[in-house]
């Protein structure tokens, strides 16, 4: 199973003896209060703020969804949206765990789990199709009480097919502000759509290969909108050609340098495959840069390569984890 390697006076006047004027004796007898006299009512107290509560309900304005597919676990929507921050125009899928509809869970916010694909993902997300069937399996984890139900979120990545012209999950100077899209526009989306948690406590990322890398920047980048991340076999360096002649951006960007920072308070797993070393001493020499606040720890898959079929097998392990990171569903 996944073993966890954690980077965690009082000041005195002097005056005169005397008793004072005449005038002042009068005075302080004038004032003194009569026998029985209360003095004045003191002022009623202001009543406290409420805090406020844990599940947000919809915010509106409703976004129109249309079904992209059935799941064992339940349908899956998909609307294409402009992010009113970004500008940016892409396809996001929804999938509701099957106790959103349920009455029990009426007035309860869920968390939110937002999952990035490997390769472009330009109209496309792998977590929609059957190669990777986690909203099924998540509907059985959740239903055994092995993790909680999510709402699980899965936009594309890019706007082209040309992987000369990735965008990194990223605001590359000059092109499309993805970074943006993902970190702000996406989550205001949710929020407007559905029932979710207060603060970052209840909402993560995960993404396998491209979607580790996004899912891991995102998160080191944004601790005050997301709490987990786990990057499935991963990289850390942004790469993109679209970088060229803006290093410092690009490093402001990079993972690698973001997580020995020391300024992210989140949890993070970071997975490798057993069967490929080359990926074990990349993800194994990242983990060794973390700084607290983050928390990080390292799962090594017995055998694993750089393989859906592979990646798939880690499904119920990994929602485990964030089962235990990330908030339940929680009404007030």
């Amino acid at each position: 199973m996944i073993g966890a390697v954690l980077l965690a006076a009082t000041a005195t006047a002097c005056g005169s003896s005397s008793a004072g004027t005449s005038a002042e004796r009068s005075s302080a007898a004038t004032d003194a209060p009569t026998k029985g006299d209360k003095g004045p009512e003191p002022a009623p107290e202001a009543p406290k703020p409420k805090p406020p509560t844990k599940a947000v309900m919809p915010s509106g304005p409703p976004t129109a969804f249309s079904t992209a597919r059935t799941t064992p676990g339940g349908p899956i929507l998909m609307t294409s949206y402009t992010g009113p921050k970004s500008g940016v125009t892409g396809k996001v899928w929804v999938w509701l765990p099957p106790e959103y509809n349920d009455p029990a869970y009426a007035k309860s916010g869920f968390p939110v789990l937002t999952l990035y694909a490997g390769g472009q993902s330009n109209g496309y997300n792998t977590w929609t199709d059957n190669q990777l069937p986690i909203q099924e399996i998540a509907a059985q984890e959740s239903k055994a009480g092995r993790t909680h139900p999510f709402i699980m979120v899965m936009p594309v990545q890019n706007l082209e097919k040309d992987e000369r012209r990735t965008l990194d999950c990223s605001d590359i100077p000059g092109q499309p502000k993805m970074g943006t899209w993902m970190s702000q526009d996406i989550p205001d989306l949710v929020k407007a759509n559905f029932r979710t948690l207060r603060g970052p406590d209840g909402w993560g990322l995960m993404g396998a290969s491209t979607g580790a890398f996004c899912s891991i920047k995102l998160a080191l980048q944004h601790p005050e909108q997301f709490k987990a991340a786990v990057p499935i076999d991963g990289y850390f360096n942004p790469d993109s050609s679209l970088w060229k002649n803006y290093e410092a951006d690009r490093l402001a960007n990079s993972p690698d340098t973001m997580i020995g920072a020391g300024k992210a308070g989140i949890d993070v797993l970071a997975t490798a495959g057993g069967g490929d070393p080359h990926e074990v001493k990349l993800v194994k020499a990242f983990v060794a840069k973390a700084a607290p606040p983050v928390r990080i720890e390292y799962y090594e898959q017995p055998g694993g390569r750089h393989l859906t079929s592979h990646f798939k097998r880690m499904i119920p392990d990994l929602l485990g984890w964030l089962g235990k990171h990330l908030s339940p569903p929680t009404a007030d």
